[in-house]
């Protein structure tokens, strides 16, 4: 079968020294063995989702991610656009329609790319890779490349809030949305359709500013994860990976609470299931070793 070819736009937070360069290692394992081609976007730029809202004007933040859309079509045409980090994805995809719906804003953004001798069509789809893994591949497809199945590892799935709303996934709930459930089932493991903290806000936004409001949110996360019997929450977000697992020594400190919870990229669990090693599958870049997977891994 040939290779399913995607324009790859890896954001800022997926380069080498950032946490979520792990989510890239496993990611880019798990298309290996699904035959997917991801074509990264020639001289891609930020997509503005954290400092576009700052004071830098509309027009200056969606132009940043309609220069890469752009830069897609010119270099890889008829490609859709894919993104693993979800506010890459929620930003990109909101410059599209924003710019689809107001011509004047469409024109003083190409206004601004013929500078750089680019023109934005505007023709391209914007996808998450969950998109990519539910809607081109399929579960059955997912299923079939399973060598090491998950069995014995219970796993809470966090979807976070981004890849939730306003988008959502096409077909999930916004309020109990399924498709990560589903995605460990289907690799062997032990889903939690139960777990209720399934789309709560990490705090993000709040991590730098107001901590302590961002670590409380956290604590509900990973208390709910240990009420349910969990080994490792997973989750398809670099900023709510990065959240939920490094601060948990804070709010020891801040609770008298003892968590040790492994957080984990649906990747992650991919290229372990799929029978590759803990380098391959980026298990060695986690703060909190999920051991379940270096386990399996190492079989």
């Amino acid at each position: 079968m040939a290779k399913r070819e995607y324009a790859f736009y890896p954001g800022c937070s997926s380069q080498k020294g950032a946490s979520s360069s792990n989510l890239m290692t496993s990611v880019r394992t798990m298309c290996e063995e699904l035959d997917i081609q991801l074509n990264e976007i020639p001289d891609w730029n930020c997509c503005a989702a954290s400092i576009g809202y700052a004071g830098g004007g509309e027009l200056p933040r969606l132009t940043l991610s309609a220069r890469n859309i752009a830069l897609s079509e010119k270099h890889h045409a008829g490609q859709d656009l894919v993104a693993t980090c979800a506010a890459c994805w929620l930003s990109t995809r909101e410059a599209a329609e924003r710019l689809e719906e107001d011509a004047g804003l469409m024109a003083e953004a190409n206004q601004a790319l013929a500078e750089a001798d680019l023109a934005l069509k505007n023709q391209t789809p914007i996808k998450h890779m969950v998109e990519v893994l539910i809607e081109d591949i399929g579960y059955e497809e997912m299923g079939a490349k399973v060598k090491k199945p998950l069995a014995g590892i219970k796993i809470a799935s966090y979807v976070g809030c981004q890849t939730n709303r306003p988008f959502g996934i096409v077909g999930e709930s916004f309020e109990n949305p399924v498709y990560l459930d589903k995605m460990i089932d289907t690799l062997g493991g032990e889903s939690i359709p139960g777990y209720e903290k399934k789309v709560q806000c990490c705090g993000g936004a709040l991590a730098f500013s107001e901590p302590e409001k961002s670590q409380e949110m956290v604590k509900g996360i990973i208390e709910a994860a240990y009420d349910h019997g969990a080994d490792m929450i997973a989750t398809p977000c670099p900023v709510c990976q990065m959240n939920v697992e490094v601060y948990q020594p804070d709010i020891n400190a801040t609770y008298g609470t003892k968590f040790n919870m492994p957080v984990v990229y649906y990747s992650n669990l991919m290229a372990v299931a799929y029978g590759r090693n803990a380098k391959d599958a980026a298990l060695d870049g986690q703060i909190i070793r999920a051991k379940k997977l270096d386990e399996l891994a190492a079989k």
